[in-house]
């Protein structure tokens, strides 16, 4: 068994595996690539999983002619006792047919999205995003197109508590989706499970995350074209309009974050939001999104409070 993955996601679904007894003889994952502000070279986390347990690890920039025939030969080297089949769990790159017909069995994607809900790359902050507490994971046969193939296993339930946190959906997903995967390879490798079509007429498709979805206007009143003045009560952001941006601040919590910008001796400044909960209504005060803490451009963290006290001196 081949397995092909890069985040965390890629992980949970690894380690899940593991428990139940399927190693994979192989991971497949993307090259290093320069990250945080000294864009130092690093590495994939799933390459660092490999090494902490010495799974041999190949990275390609792209998957080539000379890819395929890498992966060709590497599957012939298997035991007999391995599985014939590729599995795949957000690794990242887009996987040509060639690669895809290597293994007797095809290969199979751990998709966290009730397919066809959600096609694409960002499923899970997608059903934050778009209030989808009822979601699950799903297990297909991978064809050319992006998250087309036939249905093998699926599995579906209410999240709770909700709107969880894209870690935490992450997690919960990757490791649902490992059991019904281990659950579902003896019979599909034997050809007693027979995968379905997807309806593709009720085919949905995410969009990729920039940078900029994370702005948020701070506004007390909802219907504001313009964000309000900075103050001890403007940390608070009652109604729908709070609950969408704490939506938000749940689905893109790993990256990108969610920032505002405030005025401050005459010019903007960006200020991220650090931690931020979600009050429930008591009383007469309504329900509402409340930011704690930030870390205005070229300062420290710090809590709402000072940040009030910060913006008027």
């Amino acid at each position: 068994m081949i397995f092909f993955g890069t985040s965390a996601f890629s992980i949970h679904v690894l380690d899940r595996l593991i428990e139940r007894g399927m190693t994979p003889d192989v991971i497949v994952t993307v090259p290093d690539r320069p990250a945080g502000r000294k864009m130092l070279m690093t590495p994939p986390p799933v390459k660092v999983w490999a090494a902490e347990r010495g799974i041999h690890c190949i990275q390609f920039e792209k998957l080539n002619a000379e890819a395929v025939a890498a992966l060709k030969e590497i599957s012939a080297s298997l035991p007999e006792t391995s599985l014939d089949i590729f599995i795949v769990a957000s690794y990242g790159k887009i996987i040509p047919q060639s690669v895809l017909d290597i293994p007797a069995h095809g290969a199979l994607n751990v998709h966290p999205s009730l397919l066809p809900k959600l096609r694409g790359a960002t499923p899970l902050q997608s059903s934050i995003l778009e209030d989808m507490q009822h979601t699950g994971v799903t297990i297909i046969k991978m064809d050319k197109e992006m998250d087309h193939g036939p249905i093998v296993a699926q599995w579906e339930e209410n999240m709770d508590p909700w709107p969880m946190n894209i870690l935490d959906l992450e997690k919960t997903l990757a490791i649902k989706g490992a059991d019904i995967l281990a659950e579902a390879l003896p019979p599909y490798v034997s050809g007693e499970l027979i995968p379905f079509e997807q309806d593709h007429s009720a085919a949905t498709f995410t969009k990729k995350i920039q940078k900029e979805d994370g702005f948020i206007k701070l506004a007390t009143n909802e219907d504001a074209d313009e964000a309000g003045p900075i103050g001890p009560d403007s940390s608070k952001i009652p109604g729908p309009a709070g609950y969408q941006i704490y939506l938000k601040y749940q689905a893109l919590s790993s990256w990108p974050g969610l920032f505002f910008f405030a005025r401050h001796k005459d010019a903007d400044i960006r200020v991220k939001v650090r931690s931020a909960a979600w009050n429930e209504a008591t009383g007469t005060a309504p329900a509402s999104f409340e930011i704690l803490r930030v870390v205005p451009e070229g300062k420290s963290e710090m809590s709402w409070k000072e940040f009030a006290n910060y913006i008027k001196n």
